[in-house]
């Protein structure tokens, strides 16, 4: 076996948004004592077999002979796999993609923590992206790697957004070069810090833009305000506390960086139409 073709798997070890940078490997299907979360895009390809990962609350299964993408800063964890073959897995920095300028209503939904499934290819016809991607496995370690990987999934991009029947939803803009890295900035520093008390001040300070300007070109990618994420994310973190856990409300309210019971649970209704011990009560 050649080194590129050395079977991965996670590293429960490895830190919390500890990047990969832009890969392409082989992994085997193994099950995660706990989530990863890294600020990449993530391809999974499995010429057979499948795997079901737990997002959030949310069970999700990706079959064989299936692109399938997903943001790799939603957490993330595989609890089921069928079969013992091998699977390609992709990483794609986060300023990378950005640049790349696919519909906004594609990367949007990736945005919201969905996970994308191409169409299921016919069983009789040639498996072109078990294809690419072993092409791609192959250039690992040569000197155009990365512009051929770049190229390569641009293009697959664009055919799978191209060929979704994507909803319209948040309303976003392109951003420009000079602001991409400003945005994943402010995305990792929100990651690394919504379980704290923190305000949209502290967001601009920690990337040195004006509270503004940062919110403003947040949501200018995102589709939603600095403040409406944060929360967004905090209450993404409860409904994982409530599934996996038997914590009580008031202990995973101060968890997630709430200060206040009240100011909880009225976001948790608004988001998910339910209290959080119904919830609890319907995924358990």
């Amino acid at each position: 076996m050649r080194d590129s073709e050395i079977l991965n798997r996670f590293d429960a070890r490895r830190g919390e948004l500890r990047p990969y940078g832009l890969t392409c490997e082989l992994w085997t299907p193994c099950l995660m004592r706990r989530p990863d979360r890294h600020n990449e895009i993530e391809l999974n390809y499995l010429p057979e077999g499948s795997l079901t990962y737990l997002f959030q609350d949310r069970r999700v299964q990706v079959p064989s002979r299936r692109l399938a993408l997903f943001w790799g800063l939603i957490p993330h964890q595989i609890i089921h796999s069928e079969g013992t073959a091998p699977y390609y897995v992709c990483t794609i920095p986060f300023s990378l993609f950005l640049s790349w300028g696919l519909p906004q209503a594609f990367t949007e939904k990736l945005f919201k923590g969905e996970l994308l499934l191409d169409a299921e290819q016919p069983s009789d016809e040639p498996d072109y992206d078990a294809y690419m991607l072993r092409r791609m496995l192959g250039e690992v370690g040569g000197r155009y790697f990365s512009e051929i990987v770049s190229l390569e999934l641009h293009a697959r991009f664009l055919r799978m957004a191209s060929a979704m029947k994507v909803e319209e939803g948040r309303t976003v803009l392109p951003v420009v070069s000079g602001e991409i890295s400003l945005v994943e900035q402010i995305a990792i520093y929100i990651a690394r810090n919504y379980r704290n008390p923190i305000k949209v001040a502290d967001v601009g300070a920690a990337v040195g833009l004006h509270p503004d300007y940062a919110n403003a070109l947040f949501k200018k990618t995102f589709g939603v305000t600095l403040g409406e994420y944060i929360v967004e994310e905090r209450i993404a973190h409860a409904q994982r506390l409530l599934v996996s856990t038997t914590d009580s409300v008031a202990d995973i309210v101060f968890q997630c960086g709430f200060g206040s019971v009240s100011s909880f649970n009225a976001a948790f209704l608004k988001l998910n139409a339910c209290t959080p011990r119904e919830f609890r009560k319907r995924f358990r």
